[in-house]
């Protein structure tokens, strides 16, 4: 299958696919008859319509899988989409373990990229969580507290960088971690540092 819209850099990363190589080949085929541009970013075929992202092709352990840039938006008729873990917003996957499940599935993975891309068409954007829906943790509730400054300096990081605070602190099952990572990164956030700075 020669098609104008093949990206070499796609056939260099199906060369050296190991272990999803078939069900990588399959879900390229399907995804290109429904007229997507073929790209390679962030090191996976990815698929696009008027330079918009639309599903990603890509592999794990476990599974392989169709992303779906914008998969919360899709109806899933089937409840086939997956979040991949539950910090995940706007995208969702449709996983595979073999290529039977692939060949079974090609004209419901055709509907839902179809869909996807009137999704894109209508300019639909995916509504994310404000910070202020996330939980902020009890351990830095009782911090704050204690330290006012630490508030104060917390509230004037950027959105994302308090988003990465709160989950890092609220991961923990046990009250006690939760605290010794606050206790950590205290003096970071007093000094307007991100979790990764």
């Amino acid at each position: 299958m020669t098609n104008s819209k093949m990206n070499p850099k796609v056939d260099e990363f199906l060369g050296k696919a190991k272990k999803w190589k078939e069900e990588f080949e399959k879900l390229r085929s399907i995804v290109l008859d429904c007229e997507l541009t073929e790209d390679f970013k962030w090191m996976h075929p990815c698929y696009t319509f008027d330079n918009k992202n639309i599903v990603l092709i890509h592999g794990f352990k476990e599974y392989c899988a169709l992303l779906f840039h914008k998969g919360a938006l899709l109806q899933d008729t089937h409840g086939i989409l997956v979040q991949q873990t539950e910090n995940v917003q706007a995208a969702r996957q449709i996983r595979f373990t073999n290529i039977q499940q692939i060949v079974e599935m090609e004209s419901i993975l055709k509907a839902y990229i179809h869909e996807a891309i009137e999704v894109e068409k209508a300019g639909l954007e995916v509504k994310l969580k404000e910070n202020s829906e996330y939980e902020i943790p009890e351990e830095l509730h009782n911090k704050f507290t204690e330290i006012p400054a630490l508030k104060t300096a917390f509230e004037a990081l950027t959105p994302g960088r308090q988003r990465a605070y709160i989950l890092y602190f609220s991961e923990p099952k046990q009250s006690k971690t939760r605290e010794s990572r606050v206790e950590k990164y205290v003096q970071q956030i007093l000094d307007g540092k991100g979790l990764k700075d």
